[in-house]
């Protein structure tokens, strides 16, 4: 009888450590992914803070980034304009004044 007790503890062993060392891998991954994902949102964080050359502040209206005078700037701090939303807006060959939208009947 005590035989059969000791093959059955020899026998559970390696998988009852197997599995609590599992555990322990799994819980240290976790606490590593975490604190990997918070220094890449910190990263991105001051990549956003990060403020474009083309950012201005507008009485009234708020930030904007690109060229305000331009008919097709998206009035936001987010987005240059609704063609060309990432820049430049130097040269642009889509650029018309607001004047000009402004003056049609």
């Amino acid at each position: 009888m005590v035989e059969i007790i000791l093959v059955l503890a020899i026998g559970l062993a390696p998988p009852l450590l197997s599995f609590i060392f599992l555990r322990q891998a799994e819980a240290r991954a976790q606490i590593r992914l975490r604190a990997a994902l918070r220094a890449a949102e910190q990263r991105q964080f001051q990549r956003l803070l990060a403020l474009p050359a083309d950012y201005r502040r507008v009485e009234g209206v708020g930030a904007l980034i690109g060229d305000f005078t331009c008919r097709y700037n998206a009035r936001s701090a987010h987005l240059r304009c609704a063609v060309n939303p990432f820049g430049p807006c130097k040269e642009c060959p889509y650029y018309e004044p607001i004047s000009s939208f402004t003056d049609s009947p």
